[in-house]
């Protein structure tokens, strides 16, 4: 697993890859969240069906507005108010949202992170980038290389140097139309 930057790693995901990046609370697998061969690269790493979805991150909410659908609008106040944050928000996704992000439902998990590092990620890449917990599924989530490397050995090309944010649990997940807690963080 070779050791790189954002502006190498924005390369990389531009390019169809994959990269491991410190996010606020273990690593996160990222991509292209256009990119439908690379999304299927995180679910075969971390054996996960893509009817569950994935959460966006972005460095800020422009970055966001193409995978939120015009009624989105609305139900964007308590997001704003958390974010930049370890929140992740259920919105009405728009048509132009894959369903290997939304996973087939209408909506999309998102967020505007607080972590510098990753918010650098996204903003060298240019928009939202796909970010999942860096585990096979049922498994703890990656918190340093080491492990990174135990679970992913070479399947996993790079990973962005840095340490997490130092969170105990990841984003906590509300629901934007009824404020229900989905994950607690």
């Amino acid at each position: 697993m070779k050791l790189i930057g954002n502006r190498e790693a924005a390369r990389v995901l531009r390019d169809g890859g994959v990269v491991a990046n410190p996010a606020e609370a273990c690593f996160g697998l990222a991509c292209d969240p256009m990119d439908r061969d690379a999304v299927h690269h995180i679910l075969r790493l971390k054996r996960r069906s893509p009817a569950l979805g994935l959460i966006l991150v972005a460095a800020r909410i422009t970055q966001l507005a193409p995978f939120l659908g015009p009624d989105a609008g609305p139900l964007l106040e308590a997001p704003r108010r958390s974010w930049p944050g370890a929140f992740t928000w259920l919105l009405p996704a728009s048509a132009r949202t894959p369903w290997w992000i939304s996973g087939g439902r209408g909506s999309v998990a998102v967020r505007v992170t607080a972590m510098p590092a990753l918010a650098d990620l996204c903003r060298h890449f240019g928009g939202a980038v796909v970010s999942t917990s860096a585990n096979p599924h049922g498994l703890p989530p990656a918190d340093n290389i080491a492990r990174l490397k135990f679970y992913f050995g070479n399947r996993l090309e790079y990973a962005v140097r840095g340490r997490t944010g130092g969170l105990a649990k990841p984003s906590e997940i509300r629901e934007a139309a009824t404020g229900a807690v989905l994950r607690a963080g």
